[in-house]
């Protein structure tokens, strides 16, 4: 694909070549970025769509999986086993099982950091101020090393680790890289010197899946550093927004992406339920979203040029949110009753998404022996989770859907 928005470009002579020579299966990988629990929520409701809406496709038996930050938690679980209905029953349902992950855990205070900082603080005050008091440095320069006294993280990242250790602890799974059938590539950073630690790697593999899932998702200024093998590791969202080029290196014939974190583009006359004239009002929280948003994104549209540059061979399919959407950019993720909506909500905007882009990705994606059910992205009735009470509009929401699909068919017809 050119861009991410592209119509995949056709690779007619090389699958040709191919098809005269000896015949084998398509290498398939799949890449998924991260964006806390909300981009989990995404990416479990996008991949549910997608993994009833492509034929000829299993989630399960992929060739390579990337995962960065909380991507890196969907793409373990992948690997080991569990589909995509399966993560959305862990992560999304409140059901009383042994299995459920609950981001509230998330939420607990990281006291063992907290407590070390503040045991640093009378030697910090005193070395401020002796350079202050003694050694006659400006007030400001003498009390900048008080910063060491700020925790790295306010909140507890461990049970990530222990509640990941247990899932993958169960029977037909492994907390194990060497024991997938598929290679699992799970991207942190390395936070002395910045670079890209890619756990499951040749050298890298020894690490718990747990542990390295953790170390991605360690957002800094959230959570603290994870600590392995005496390095600190932090999320590996601050180098790269997907890391797909771990899996292109190895000769994908078709790489997917998924990245749930846009920057949104706000419309006063939206029939939304978030309506917002301009960010601004809605404050430093929103503003900042967006800036969060705006940079990570335009990091991905330059690796996808280069990917197109680089990786003429591979046919690669992105997935993301609308970015007119307001409902996933103003989402409380951590409300359980919310997270049912979201993820319902993600499952139907990729059903959508598909059926509007279904002439450019049916070719590209035939070539791989993958076929998009369009009657499936519009069926009446197909749901992620059991609803809990149909609205009045509904069935004029399904009648404008199918209005829109017959104008489109249209146009792509007459032009």
């Amino acid at each position: 694909m050119k861009s991410p928005s592209s119509t995949p470009r056709s690779h007619a002579g090389r699958h040709t070549q191919r098809r005269a020579g000896s015949i084998r299966r398509p290498r398939i990988a799949l890449a998924l970025a991260g964006g806390g629990p909300l981009g989990a929520i995404y990416e479990i409701g996008a991949l549910c769509a997608l993994s009833e809406c492509l034929h000829g496709l299993d989630f399960n038996d992929l060739d390579h999986y990337v995962g960065v930050s909380a991507g890196g938690f969907i793409a373990a679980g992948l690997a080991n086993g569990l589909t995509p209905r399966q993560l959305c029953e862990v992560f999304i349902e409140d059901l009383p099982t042994e299995e459920n992950f609950d981001p509230s855990w998330l939420m607990k205070p990281a006291w063992q950091e907290i407590g070390g900082r503040v045991q640093r603080l009378p030697g910090l005050l005193g070395s401020a101020l002796w350079a202050w008091g003694v050694q006659r440095k400006p007030l400001a320069n003498a009390f900048e090393r008080m910063g060491a006294a700020l925790p790295t993280g306010v909140l507890d990242n461990e049970a990530i680790h222990r509640k990941i250790e247990q899932l993958f602890a169960r029977e037909g799974r492994t907390n194990d890289f060497r024991q997938l059938r598929a290679r699992l590539t799970l991207v942190a950073t390395e936070l002395d010197t910045g670079d890209a630690a890619p756990f499951g790697r040749p050298g890298w593999d020894h690490v718990p899946i747990s542990r390295a899932v953790q170390a991605s998702a360690a957002l800094p200024g959230l959570f603290p550093p994870v600590q392995i093998d005496g390095k600190h590791y932090v999320d590996g969202a601050l180098k790269k927004t997907v890391h797909a080029t771990v899996a292109l290196d190895e000769g994908m014939d078709l790489l997917l992406c998924l990245n749930p974190l846009v920057p949104f583009h706000a419309d006063p006359q939206a029939r939304q339920r978030h309506r917002i004239p301009s960010l601004v009002d809605g404050g430093l929280p929103t503003v900042m979203s967006q800036t969060f948003r705006s940079m990570i994104h335009s990091r991905l549209e330059l690796g996808f040029k280069h990917y197109e540059r680089a990786y003429p061979d591979t046919d690669i399919v992105l997935i993301e949110p609308d970015q007119r959407d307001a409902e996933l950019f103003f989402a409380n993720t951590f409300s359980y009753r919310q997270r049912r909506e979201l993820a319902e909500h993600a499952y139907q905007q990729t059903r959508r998404t598909l059926y509007a882009r279904r002439h450019a990705l049916t070719p590209a994606l035939k070539r791989h022996g993958v076929s998009l059910d369009a009657e499936a992205t519009l069926a009446k009735g197909m749901h992620l989770l059991p609803p809990n009470k149909r609205t009045p509009s509904e069935s004029s929401v399904h009648a404008m859907e199918r209005l829109h699909a017959t104008l489109d068919d249209l146009q792509h017809h007459l032009t």
